[in-house]
């Protein structure tokens, strides 16, 4: 008769639970035993800081009783006043947007959200209708608008950017719109700044950080410094309301908000 040991490939289905937004998400993964080592590897997934986030953005969370009701209650209460406030003055900026520089009146983007999720932020245009041409004739003929766009994802005299545009980057009024998309769950009235797929590599660990909550209208990155800010500050600044972030905190961040909007500090 024959003993030994085998090696034992196991594939199954796990649940994930996210304690900090309350969803759960479903993904699959690879167990291989042997004698007393276990090794494990979840396909799709890394588990950072205790949780776990899709790298592919291959898990869909299924939003449940949330454990922090508390914050979206907030968003949902705040999003609504805000748009009743405001939608004299959203409308007033849409038909001037029409009139004065023609084309579409909303802009909508890609942008990463929750669980690497992607979702269209909504913004009033603040740029020419032929903005992505011009940004890639101006990075192909100019070096150092190339070397600053690399670097910061931005440029300090962007000439796509229309003359209400600049008016209404300043005021931050081109972001109101994103009230609908909190409204929606696809953002926070509090969270890290919305990126771009483009930009996922270049916060390298950090992105499971990133994707572990809703994006914001505001953030840290908005009440220290907004535009003067380095590119790797708003990661850390992204990575540190993550590991941080608590309700008493976006009560602060939102009046920090109003101080800053109302003196136009760090705007461009």
């Amino acid at each position: 008769m024959e003993t030994g040991h085998k090696c034992v490939n196991l594939v199954a289905g796990v649940v994930l639970f996210d304690f900090g937004e309350g969803a759960v998400a479903t993904a699959a993964f690879n167990s291989m035993t042997k004698q007393s080592e276990s090794v494990s590897r979840f396909e799709g997934a890394d588990v950072v800081y205790g949780r776990t986030f899709s790298t592919e953005s291959e898990l869909t969370p299924t939003v449940i009783s949330s454990v922090a009701p508390a914050k979206r209650l907030f968003d949902i209460v705040f999003s609504t006043m805000a748009v009743i406030f405001f939608l004299p003055i959203m409308v007033m900026i849409g038909t001037v947007l029409f009139l004065r520089e023609g084309g579409p009146v909303f802009f909508r983007h890609k942008r990463v959200g929750y669980a690497g999720k992607q979702f269209s932020c909504l913004k009033f245009r603040t740029m020419v209708v032929d903005a992505d041409k011009r940004l890639k004739e101006l990075l192909a003929s100019d070096p150092v608008a190339r070397a600053e766009w690399e670097v910061n994802q931005k440029l300090s005299n962007d000439p796509r950017i229309s003359c209400m545009g600049h008016f209404l980057r300043k005021t931050s009024l081109d972001e109101l719109p994103q009230f609908f998309n909190v409204l929606k769950g696809d953002m926070s009235v509090v969270g890290p700044r919305p990126i771009v797929l483009a930009e996922v590599a270049r916060y390298r660990e950090n992105i499971f950080e990133y994707k572990s909550v809703r994006p914001g209208i505001t953030g840290l990155w908005q009440v220290n410094g907004r535009n003067d800010t380095s590119y790797d500050e708003r990661v850390a600044m992204d990575v540190e309301y993550a590991r941080n972030r608590s309700f008493v905190g976006d009560l602060r961040i939102v009046f920090q908000t109003i101080e800053v909007v109302l003196t136009g500090r760090g705007a461009s």
